[in-house]
């Protein structure tokens, strides 16, 4: 799909700057971008690289200065990168299908209009399906699950009996949702599992990566609140309950009972104990060892997980550990040498006496 330069600034309300009637036929990163294609600079550092490239021309800040080749200047470089690639790579448009004749539905089951089910896909007794919801193949659906309008479950997810999905909702591939939570007691001398009578429920607004799973509470409901993104490969154990608008990056595992305030962040890999409380705004780093309550607004970082200031100066410290142990061998060596010479004053003494 040929366009001009001046036609995809019309697009993205942005401003051309050089030749408009340059004819673009593809978008592509900046590593990427060949000749006739159109890339972004997110960052005023990254001008280099673009004079370097064979790209075309490039959607750049508009705080950047004129080029010696066409740009497009906007205020939000991403969002106006991602209508121009969506105009050379439109999307899929949806296919409707309808309740496939391949799927299986209970006779309880309640669908409301627009649902699409595809084959493969089971619904089991007196679950709840909201209207414009797309139910992908292999998808299992256990009883008594509850799912809001405009929600998308891709292929291979599975929800355990009476979970909820609030609306505009988007589960990925194989995630799981509802399990039972890892509890047990020991009785007898052998592991018997405790209740697992409670459920998971999702708010609205939420997206739950590909092999993500949640499991249920132990009497009530392990809940994830409105507008939380979770990523793929996490674990969310039982009776947790996660404010809105959190963002749980991939690998993270939390444990059961804790809870977390509004628009928390907890990047790759973060573990954190059972029955503590992340306060609203805290952001825990990479691989954050948590085992304490974490204040609202928070920065922890490192294992276990202390005030991201704190940590950096121990790392700071952690880099000098060498050359300090030089430095004490040293001053060993020096108190040892005026230790002897002492030693040996004294000694002249005694015989002196």
């Amino acid at each position: 799909m040929e366009t001009t330069l001046s036609q995809l600034a019309e697009l993205v309300r942005g401003e051309l700057r050089g030749d408009g009637s340059r004819t673009i036929c593809n978008a592509a990163p900046l590593d990427e971008a060949g000749p006739g294609e159109i890339t972004l600079i997110d960052n005023l550092e990254r001008l280099e690289r673009w004079h370097a490239s064979s790209a075309a021309a490039a959607v750049v800040p508009t705080a950047a200065p004129t080029q010696d080749r066409p740009t497009i200047a906007v205020d939000h470089v991403h969002q106006a990168f991602a209508q121009i690639v969506n105009h050379f790579r439109p999307a899929r448009p949806r296919t409707r299908v309808g309740i496939s004749p391949a799927a299986w539905i209970s006779p309880s089951a309640r669908l409301d209009q627009d649902v699409d089910v595809h084959p493969g896909a089971s619904i089991g007794n007196d679950a709840q399906i909201g209207r414009n919801t797309v139910i992908h193949s292999g998808v299992h659906i256990m009883d008594g699950c509850h799912i809001g309008h405009d929600v998308i479950i891709m292929p291979g997810a599975v929800l355990y009996e009476n979970t909820r999905v609030g609306p505009r909702t988007i589960i990925h591939a194989g995630a799981v949702l509802g399990a039972y939570g890892f509890g047990y007691q020991m009785v007898d001398g052998r592991h018997q599992r405790t209740a697992q009578l409670g459920w998971v429920a999702i708010g609205a607004d939420v997206e739950i990566g590909a092999a993500t799973t949640i499991d249920r509470g132990t009497y009530g409901a392990t809940v994830v609140g409105d507008g939380t993104k979770i990523d793929n490969q996490v674990m969310i154990a039982h009776n947790c309950r996660l404010g809105r608008h959190n963002m749980i990056c991939s690998q993270v595992g939390i444990a059961g009972s804790t809870s977390t305030g509004d628009y928390v962040v907890m990047a790759g890999q973060v573990g954190v104990r059972d029955h503590v409380h992340i306060g609203a705004g805290a952001v825990l780093g990479a691989k954050a060892g948590v085992s304490n309550d974490v204040p609202d607004g928070a920065r922890m970082i490192g294992i276990p997980a202390t005030p991201e200031r704190e940590q950096k100066l121990k790392q700071a410290a952690l880099t000098k550990l060498p050359e300090m142990r030089k430095e004490l061998r040293r001053l060993m060596q020096q108190v040892a040498q005026w230790t002897g010479q002492i030693d040996q004053h004294h000694d002249r003494g005694q015989a002196a006496a």
